[in-house]
């Protein structure tokens, strides 16, 4: 198993007010498959996300990531683990504005020993991933938000991550290029990445192999996708009726 949790708890203070976000949770998630997480808003969805994410810490329990044991890590233990284990998509992108899309995969370099003579090289590879090696110098305002979000996963794979966290990453492109970044997603999971996807499109969590639904904190449903939707055959379908 990749992910491996058990009994998680999550506590948030509002002064004096307790508020529960996860009610002992446990779950696994075996290296190599694509799952989606889905719930209402409120169920625990990205709170769960960032504590696998080592973005936040659990009141309790156990998170274990890859073979080690990230619960009671110091920050700067965490801030490894992100840089090395794992890549983040977000719905909004997160691009920086006034660089160009090279640029922007090259961010997570300032927060790791990767020799600055291959830098660039390795951006490109990873843009190339995506298939926007033509489109390096462009900034996120002259992308599409299809274009945007795939610089984004270019930036999530940069440092070579075993885990790739998506949060809604098709929540602000439209439905072809969610169907892009979909099947994109389903080659990166058939090359070998693990993927956490957050979605509240059913539709979209069908593509994936497994379904972990959340309601208060706590799982309510797991459950195998019998018949995983291909992404890349949607689309090339709609392409050739013309529709896309």
């Amino acid at each position: 198993m990749i992910i491996r949790i058990k009994d998680l708890v999550k506590i948030y203070q509002s002064g004096d007010i307790s508020v529960p976000a996860l009610k002992g949770i446990s779950l696994e998630v075996e290296k190599g498959s694509f799952v989606a997480i889905m719930g209402p808003s409120g169920s625990g969805k990205s709170t769960l996300m960032n504590i696998i994410g080592c973005l936040d810490r659990p009141t309790s329990g156990e998170v274990e990531i890859d073979g080690v044991l990230t619960s009671e890590m110091s920050k700067s233990q965490l801030a490894y683990i992100r840089s090395k284990k794992i890549g983040f998509i977000f719905q909004n992108f997160n691009l920086l504005p006034r660089i160009n899309a090279l640029s922007n995969v090259m961010l997570p370099f300032l927060y790791s020993n990767f020799p600055k003579s291959k830098r660039k090289e390795k951006a490109l590879q990873a843009l190339k991933l995506v298939n926007l090696q033509d489109r390096w110098k462009h900034k996120p305002t002259e992308l599409s938000g299809g274009e945007r979000q795939r610089v984004a996963i270019a930036r999530a794979l940069i440092n070579d991550p075993s885990i790739i966290l998506a949060d809604e990453p098709t929540g602000n492109v439209d439905s072809k290029a969610g169907l892009e970044i979909i099947a994109l997603l389903q080659k990166l999971n058939s090359d070998g990445l693990t993927i956490l996807m957050v979605t509240h499109n059913d539709y979209l969590a069908q593509h994936c192999e497994r379904i972990v639904h959340l309601r208060d904190g706590n799982v309510v449903k797991d459950e195998k996708v019998e018949k995983q939707k291909v992404a890349s055959q949607e689309l090339k379908n709609l392409l050739s009726e013309g529709k896309a």
